[in-house]
């Protein structure tokens, strides 16, 4: 496979596939464009330039590439969540950096299908789960990476078709496979402790509330200064922009506005900030603040204070703990945890009452 075979079946030029596939710090402007170079070069078994050439003088370690499939849990698409966007550009550096081959880019749904695949008239089969697992084999030379909260009904199925699995979240399993880790909880409280520091008790919260470290991080914080919980405070969203754009349309409608807003994610933040830059009410300026850190959040105006999760240092460690597995240096589970950091910008401010 050449790179003007895949511009030809991706509907691009040369060069681009070039900078996507040879340059992982390249950025596209088409982020469903790049994703469709990646999985037509996956599909066909593309080797990129260095590992190519590290193949052909001997300097890899074995004759055939490692292959990294990719879990999406929370969305479909990569154009969906920001920060699982940003982590898999650097999940793409690291590949080709270690000599490894992106392999597929997987959802829930598919996960879900090695289990159950649909019979005849779209009908569930009538085995039972466990004869299903039995019937799953395992990928060879392949290992996966997961990004986001693995459901656990999903995990004995990965690990019936993985040898070596290692996740990325925010939200730590309990040790059921190798996992980066940047506490959700530790972020949440992080992001709270700023917003009372400033003076803010009325504090609402947009972001997802199942079984989420990032909410329990709020009402930790909350609990922490005897503050009390205000239900209408609490606005459950599935964390994208445009659900934080209707959330501060609802916020700002209302008659008792939060002084300060805590949202799950920085994609939700934009939205809110974009809601609320349309739809001013006079003298109302609350306080803004998210966790990830993406690009864009340092875009906004004002700039959104974020709490900083570091991407690249979790998508390095992330194949360092698979490719370690790979070559049976380790055998428990290990977790490793990142520390996260505020990043002090514009959108917050000192309450004066």
């Amino acid at each position: 496979m050449t790179l003007k075979e895949i511009a030809k079946l991706t509907g691009t030029s040369v060069s681009t596939v070039s900078r996507v596939l040879n340059h992982p710090e390249h950025r596209c402007n088409n982020s469903e464009l790049a994703q469709k170079i990646w999985e037509t070069a996956a599909e066909h078994h593309y080797i990129p330039n260095s590992t190519a050439r590290n193949l052909r003088l001997g300097l890899s370690r074995s004759t055939e590439p490692y292959i990294v499939d990719i879990l999406l849990t929370r969305f479909d698409s990569l154009d969906k969540d920001a920060f699982f966007l940003e982590l898999f550009q650097h999940i793409k550096e690291e590949l080709i950096s270690e000599g490894c081959l992106l392999g597929d880019i997987i959802r829930s749904v598919d996960v879900l299908n090695l289990m159950h695949p649909l019979g005849k008239g779209g009908n569930l089969p009538q085995q039972s789960p466990v004869n299903n697992l039995a019937k799953i084999t395992i990928k060879k030379n392949t290992g996966l990476i997961i990004l986001g909260k693995c459901q656990s009904n999903m995990i004995p199925i990965l690990r019936r078709r993985y040898s070596c699995i290692a996740g990325i979240d925010r939200n730590p399993t309990n040790y059921q496979y190798d996992e980066v880790i940047c506490n959700g909880t530790t972020a949440a409280e992080k992001a709270m402790e700023y917003l009372i520091s400033l003076g803010h008790k009325n504090i609402a919260y947009i972001g997802d509330c199942t079984y989420e470290a990032r909410y329990i991080g709020y009402y930790q914080a909350l609990l922490n200064h005897k503050l009390p919980l205000n239900h209408a405070n609490i606005h459950p969203t599935n964390q994208t922009q445009e659900e934080g754009f209707h959330t501060m349309l609802s916020i700002l409608s209302g008659t008792h506005l939060p002084t300060a807003i805590f949202c799950a994610n920085d994609s939700t933040a934009l939205g809110v900030l974009q809601a609320w830059k349309k739809h001013k009410k006079k003298g109302y300026l609350p306080s803004i603040i998210s966790i990830d850190n993406i690009h864009a959040s340092q875009h906004t105006s004002p700039m959104l204070t974020t709490i900083h999760i570091p991407k690249r240092e979790m998508s390095h460690l992330a194949l360092t703990l698979l490719l370690d597995r790979k070559n049976k240096h380790h055998e428990e589970n290990i977790r490793l945890e990142l520390p996260c950091r505020l990043i002090e910008r514009e959108s917050c401010s000192y309450l004066y009452e």
